[in-house]
């Protein structure tokens, strides 16, 4: 087999791990023979994936990172269950084939997939360059379906409701990632204190309560083989709950870099939402809203919250990296990108109560 990710490396020396016992627990619980070759992808800044590489098939097995404590973002369980209950109403999961919670094999839970084909759109995306302005709105727009779609799944009855708090998703959301900002924060960022108040100030009410996939991007989109127009996979569900549809399309495009921001917006950029043909996040919304039949009157506090929520997320890892606990270079510079997003959501911030006087 020739066709390994163009971001299948070689496992990384911290997040390497026992081999044979993953393939010994392989065979004796999916009768999977043989011992696999492991390669890690480079994309994940969480949980840690990597291609376990048979003769006749491909496989991909996620667990958490070193240290890390089983919360939400972490629970291999979880992630295993999601995917597994959803599969049956939404067929663009991948294949399960066991999760594993015995410690003795790994030192922590993992679970194990079937690896899906396809094309992912990272970065610059040289396979994106090649589609006409045309096909690249056709291929944005079914990729916005994807998420409608998501949205659309009847919770009940696929026993996803089991992930369900109730109401008060969004008031939940604010406080939750507040916190954790409070807890991963450094000396060389930001305190984040207007943004946190502004958005406990303007929170709205739930509009709905729905599957949300909780980091939806294109880099998480896996596209056909052979039509790259037609997205047949969506991965990485560490953050999927029940909760409130618009802000998950808030958290979702926080990553949307479109061509005409500022450069330093730019130079964050990690996946190809600045083709041309790729719709602005505007109109992404205005898409979503008329598929759905949704209100965004008040869209200014859900793009706030999700470029928050992003914040939060880079300080997290960025912590791990200022603590020792990654050496990985690629989180070094992460606290700037946190002191940007707190710029940017201050300046929109300005705007909105500025429109709103």
């Amino acid at each position: 087999m020739s066709d390994l990710p163009d971001n299948a490396r070689a496992v990384r020396d911290e997040d390497a791990f026992d081999v044979a016992a993953v393939a010994a627990w392989l065979h004796d619980h999916a009768g999977i023979d043989g011992v696999p070759e492991v390669r890690q992808f480079s994309g994940g800044a969480s949980n840690l994936t990597y291609l376990l590489r048979y003769p006749d098939r491909d496989l991909v097995l996620r667990r958490p990172p070193a240290g890390a404590k089983p919360s939400s973002g972490h629970d291999m369980s979880r992630e295993y269950r999601i995917q597994s209950l959803l599969s049956a109403a939404y067929p663009h999961v991948p294949a399960m084939i066991g999760l594993c919670t015995d410690p003795s094999v790994l030192g922590s839970d993992f679970y194990v997939m079937e690896r899906v084909r396809g094309t992912i759109l990272r970065g610059d995306a040289a396979a994106a360059h090649e589609l006409t302005p045309e096909q690249v709105r056709t291929l944005c727009t079914r990729i916005i379906d994807l998420l409608v779609e998501l949205h659309g799944v009847d919770t009940a009855a696929t026993g996803l409701d089991e992930f369900s708090r109730g109401s008060g998703y969004v008031a939940r959301q604010v406080a939750g990632w507040t916190a954790r900002y409070a807890k991963a924060r450094t000396d060389n960022v930001p305190d984040f204190a207007r943004v946190t108040r502004w958005l406990d100030e303007t929170q709205p009410a739930d509009v709905a309560s729905v599957l949300v996939h909780g980091d939806f991007r294109l880099d998480n989109v896996v596209l056909d083989e052979n039509d790259p127009l037609t997205p047949v996979a969506v991965l990485d569900w560490e953050l999927a709950t029940v909760g409130d549809p618009l802000m998950d399309l808030g958290s979702s495009l926080a990553y949307w870099v479109q061509a005409d921001d500022d450069p330093m917006l730019l130079a964050t950029k990690r996946q190809p939402s600045d083709l041309p043909g790729m719709l602005t996040r505007r109109e992404i919304v205005d898409y979503y809203a008329a598929k759905t039949g949704l209100s965004v009157d008040n869209w200014g506090f859900y793009e706030v919250f999700g470029l928050f929520r992003l914040a939060v997320i880079a300080q997290q890892i960025y912590y791990r990296y200022h603590h020792g606990q990654t050496t990985n270079p690629a989180f070094k510079d992460f606290w700037m990108v946190v002191g940007y997003l707190d710029s940017r959501c201050n300046a929109l911030i300005d705007r909105y109560e500025k429109e709103n006087r």
